[in-house]
């Protein structure tokens, strides 16, 4: 799939409040394929990008953190009859957590391959060498920075497997029935998840065309993509 239809099925796929967060490739290589802008102009665009999907992800990033430690206070409530009056609740927060810290991984993932890709032609149309230091600026951003959310996942996917033993297998479930059917259009945050993942896997996949700017392959059976989505480093410290 060329990425251009890649990324504006993955705008639609994703929450209604984030689709104007993602890079704007189609202005940007209609912008290209048209006469070339300066480079200091062009450079001047992908500036402003960048502080776009800064400022969107540290925000959600706080907003994680903050949503962790409140999770991570009711689920060790030593009240067990409210416990289990609100485990119904907690359970669909923790699986709409979990789903939406999968989406801003994959938000990362999709506007880096953008950049690189919109360099790339940017590069082919100019002859010049643009892509390579621009790239290394991107690499020192903070949206690219994935560690700790990448983290949290982990953790809930843990937390998951523990409190909810059939979630993995209702999960895996519903990925099944959303390749072949339609009708799981209206399952919200499960279908975004599901989406998010496909298409993280699609862009770091091995290929004959893989390079120095592509993402690392996920190496992930299919039973695993629904609640393992990357490899996360070694554990960092949160802030509280």
């Amino acid at each position: 799939m060329k990425f251009g239809k890649r990324i504006k099925e993955q705008i639609q796929e994703s929450l209604p409040e984030w689709r104007d967060k993602f890079l704007r490739y189609k202005e940007l290589k209609n912008l290209i394929s048209s006469p070339a802008p300066a480079e200091s102009i062009f450079v001047g665009l992908l500036n402003a990008e960048i502080e776009k999907f800064n400022a969107f992800f540290v925000e959600q990033e706080e907003d994680f953190i903050i949503h962790h430690k409140r999770l991570v206070e009711k689920c060790g409530d030593n009240d067990d009859v409210m416990f289990r009056e609100e485990i119904g609740e907690i359970r669909k927060d923790i699986v709409n957590f979990h789903g939406e810290m999968v989406l801003l991984v994959n938000y990362s993932n999709i506007n880096y391959t953008g950049l690189t890709k919109i360099l790339k032609k940017y590069d082919k149309r100019t002859g010049g060498a643009l892509r390579s230091p621009f790239i290394q600026k991107v690499l020192r951003q903070p949206f690219f920075k994935t560690d700790l959310v990448s983290r949290l996942v982990r953790e809930w996917e843990t937390t998951m497997d523990a409190m909810f033993p059939a979630l993995t297998r209702e999960v895996e479930g519903y990925e099944r029935s959303a390749a072949v059917s339609s009708a799981a259009a209206g399952e919200g945050i499960f279908r975004n998840t599901v989406a998010a993942l496909m298409t993280m896997r699609e862009m770091r996949r091995g290929s004959s065309t893989y390079g120095a700017y592509s993402l690392p392959p996920l190496n992930l059976s299919d039973s695993d993509l629904v609640l393992r989505p990357r490899h996360v480093p070694s554990p960092i410290p949160i802030p509280y």
